[in-house]
């Protein structure tokens, strides 16, 4: 069973798509999930429906919801309408993480716009996020009880993530490590999930299927580490270089540095220790990471797993769909040179 797509609108893609056959069929599949995900978040009251469509309207990749669209190219029912619910699904989850997600940092913007916390209160934030995971759950269920434990467990590490992202590791417990099994919880897994769900619900063999969790649970974690580089390596990402620092947020080459521990560090292991409020002392901090080995050395971890990844999708044949998702596992290495 397949559904029409609207023509009238051209969604930018997440993807790099570069047979225009299949980036046309993707526009217009992302346009049907696009007007349903308008209808999904719409309420009975007015005042719900505006704060559940508050971040949904102020845009976003939907990297997810296509991926899932993309995933089920290399299965032989690629238009069935269970694929459309399944992409659905991954961005309703993905949007409800995102409410929970600001009120946990404290979060102010997003996407340029007001955050729900910042434009309504915590409360209604935290039940939004409660609300559109309750709409996931409903199309979940229409796929079927195997979707729906997908779904639990995906969930479940997902929350966890969020959790551990939190807590301070335990003793033994590696801080890097700690820092991949957050990303592998908060990204990771919705985004294995989401290329499972395509393939699945479109057909592809058991191998396929196993091929795109690995790749995306891979990649996904990858792609948040490329972020940790970003936040200390460029000045064209978009936000203050060392943001994160300021934030007292882990990222990987600073867990690298404190790792290391060489006397010459010194100077910066105070400086990451300190109020990097100030300005200067957050300009003195970035300068001295951006000179240490820690930053190659991250650099050099989110190139291999951006290798792993791609090695990953041996099993799907040569073609369109498997030249994207290797073109995006190479867009995160770089994006972290």
């Amino acid at each position: 069973m397949s559904t029409s797509a609207p023509t009238d609108r051209a969604p930018e893609l997440a993807l790099p798509i570069t047979d225009p056959e299949l980036e046309q069929r993707l526009r217009a599949r992302m346009a049907i999930v696009e007007e349903k995900l308008a209808g999904y978040s719409r309420s009975s009251s007015p005042f719900v429906t505006e704060a559940a469509s508050h971040l949904l309207e102020a845009g976003g990749k939907r990297f997810r919801p296509l991926l899932v669209l993309l995933a089920a190219e290399c299965g032989p029912d690629t238009l069935s309408d269970e694929v459309i619910t399944a992409a659905c699904v991954v961005e309703l989850t993905h949007q409800a993480s995102l409410y929970h997600d600001d009120v946990m940092d404290e979060a102010l913007l997003r996407r340029g716009e007001d955050t729900a916390n910042a434009r309504f209160d915590n409360h209604v934030a935290i039940l939004t996020g409660d609300f559109l995971f309750a709409r996931s759950s409903e199309l979940t269920a229409e796929l079927g009880p195997e979707a729906v434990r997908i779904q639990a467990a995906t969930f479940a590490k997902l929350v966890e993530g969020q959790i551990l992202e939190g807590v301070t590791p335990p003793e033994g417990v590696d801080p890097v490590d700690h820092h991949l099994e957050v990303l592998a919880g908060k990204t990771g897994v919705l985004i294995a999930t989401s290329a499972l769900y395509g393939a699945l619900f479109a057909g592809a063999d058991k191998s396929i299927q196993d091929a795109l969790i690995a790749y995306g649970d891979i990649v996904g974690v990858a792609f948040q580490l490329s972020d940790d580089i970003l936040d200390i390596a460029s000045d064209e990402s978009g936000k203050t270089p060392g943001t994160d620092l300021r934030e007292g947020v882990p990222t990987l080459p600073v867990l690298f540095v404190r790792r290391s521990n060489e006397p010459g560090d010194a100077r910066l292991l105070e400086l990451l220790d300190s109020d990097l409020t100030d300005d200067a002392a957050l300009a003195e901090c970035v300068t001295l990471l951006r000179a240490h080995p820690a930053l190659a050395e991250a650099r050099a971890y989110v190139q291999a797993r951006a290798e792993e990844a791609k090695a990953a999708l041996a099993p799907l044949p040569e073609g369109p769909v498997r030249k994207a998702l290797e073109a995006f596992a190479d867009i995160v290495a770089v994006r972290s040179v």
